[in-house]
């Protein structure tokens, strides 16, 4: 680490000890106290920027948030959260990046998804995982290589997704105990949390879930069975009383765009106690999709809308992995080259790999030119296939159409013919061209509504 980098660190820890003894008298104060501390130039400047710009109003929902999770989280879970998120996969991964970046012109990637197992106890429709059966899995050591090859690349933040990634709880714990310095995540429909696993979860201190939930309990049900989401409300009650962290994964699809864009349903996620979602649209991955849940244009323009009013007004953080593609040029303002807003997969911001060990651009492009049995991490975002992503993206200028599937059919089809990709579908295999014509009606549709919106927000 640079000397700059450890008085930064340095610097961030005193903070957080600060604000940690009293956080109820020291919230309102924070300001002062980062501006005599922190570093200028500090990586995390415009973060801290937008912290500072809400501490004056306590009923501001920024100022919320933070209140609730320094007076409702486990303090030794916060405190590895802070360590772990932020000093490591935020601050010490920046150097390594940047480095790792200009030595080997590739895509660092800042979060891995991985797939410990193909298996799931439910039956989802419209999900390709339903289908596949446990039939692949990732051993724990293959698991722990992957881990330790992406901290070398400086790479802290792991989610693990599948199949339902709780079949493998106890390896995932092991894994926890293995790297106290990273974190963990996992995309779960939550119906094999019990208190048990919570307590495990106590224990390690850096695994948080991200549950499955689609609207209420009619909406709920009927795409993943009955019950779920009485299961679901059972999981959720225990992470709350025991000060677990936790946030929501929710796919908006045409059958419940407007429960999951909903008002009531973004206070239902905060009565619940989640402090994130993650909003993901329906993808029609493999021949046994469902092109009919795909949202229409004006449905997509509701959830860009309503996740734009909510998050100025409601103390729940989120983000919509496709409406959001605008802010992700994170690193355009440090003026380093090959960084853009758009498509965040090839190892840009994240990659997958399946229970296969096949290294893929995005949880939803089961295309692949490697498998992690045969390469290193590093070898693969070197390869055809994730070098072309690199020097394509953006895939368009309006960044409101980030995907090379939904956004730009073609562009995806052009990339596994030039690479030599094949397809990864455990079930039954479909080429990129077939997979990008099913978008072609809903990205025609959804261009004349982004560039309305682009031209309105950025054009001004």
């Amino acid at each position: 680490m640079s000397v700059k980098q450890n008085v930064e660190i340095a610097a961030l820890r005193k903070v957080y000890n600060w604000l940690d003894q009293d956080p109820v008298n020291r919230l309102p104060k924070l300001g002062g106290y980062i501006d005599s501390y922190i570093p200028a130039g500090s990586t995390l400047g415009g973060q801290l920027e937008a912290i500072k710009s809400v501490l004056g109003d306590s009923e501001n929902n920024w100022y919320r948030l933070i209140f609730s999770i320094f007076t409702e989280i486990d303090s030794d879970v916060r405190r590895t959260i802070f360590e772990n998120f932020v000093i490591n996969a935020t601050v010490r991964a920046g150097e390594i990046h940047d480095k790792l970046t200009a030595q080997y012109d590739c895509n660092i990637p800042w979060a891995i998804l991985m797939d410990p197992t193909s298996a799931c106890n439910l039956h989802c429709v419209g999900c390709w995982a339903a289908e596949y059966g446990n039939r692949l899995n990732l051993s724990y050591e293959e698991l722990d290589s992957i881990i330790r090859q992406a901290n070398e690349l400086g790479c802290y933040f792991f989610l693990y997704t599948g199949g339902e990634p709780l079949v493998r709880k106890a390896d995932l714990i092991k894994l926890c105990e293995a790297h106290p310095d990273s974190m963990f995540s996992a995309f779960t429909n939550a119906t094999l949390i019990d208190e048990s696993f919570a307590d495990e979860m106590l224990r390690v201190k850096n695994f948080i879930p991200a549950i499955s939930a689609e609207g209420f309990e009619e909406s709920t049900d009927s795409r993943r069975g009955q019950g779920t989401y009485q299961k679901i409300m059972c999981a959720m009650q225990i992470l709350k009383e025991k000060k677990l962290p936790f946030g929501i994964s929710a796919c908006y699809t045409s059958a419940n765009v407007r429960d999951v864009g909903s008002e009531a349903y973004f206070d239902q996620m905060i009565e619940w106690g989640a402090k994130f979602c993650w909003f993901f649209t329906y993808m029609p991955v493999g021949k046994a999709a469902v092109p009919e849940l795909m949202v229409s244009a004006e449905q997509r323009r509701f959830m860009y809308e309503q996740v734009r009013a909510f998050r100025k007004t409601k103390p729940l953080f989120t983000m919509d992995f496709w409406n959001d593609g605008e802010y992700s040029g994170y690193k355009e303002s440090r003026g380093l080259p090959g960084y853009c807003g758009g498509c965040i997969a090839g190892g840009r911001r994240y990659l997958h790999i399946n229970a296969n060990g096949d290294i893929e651009p995005c949880a939803f492009i089961h295309y692949s030119d490697s498998n992690i049995r045969e390469k290193t991490l590093l070898e693969a975002l070197c390869s055809p296939l994730f070098m072309g992503y690199r020097k394509s993206q953006p895939f368009n200028d309006n960044l409101l159409r980030p995907c090379p599937v939904l956004d730009n059919p073609g562009a995806l089809t052009s990339l596994v013919a030039e690479s030599g990709a094949k397809s990864t579908d455990y079930q039954a295999q479909e080429s990129a061209a077939e997979y990008s014509d099913k978008c072609v009606e809903k990205a025609a549709a959804w261009a004349i509504v982004a560039e309305k919106l682009w031209e309105n927000t950025h054009n001004k």
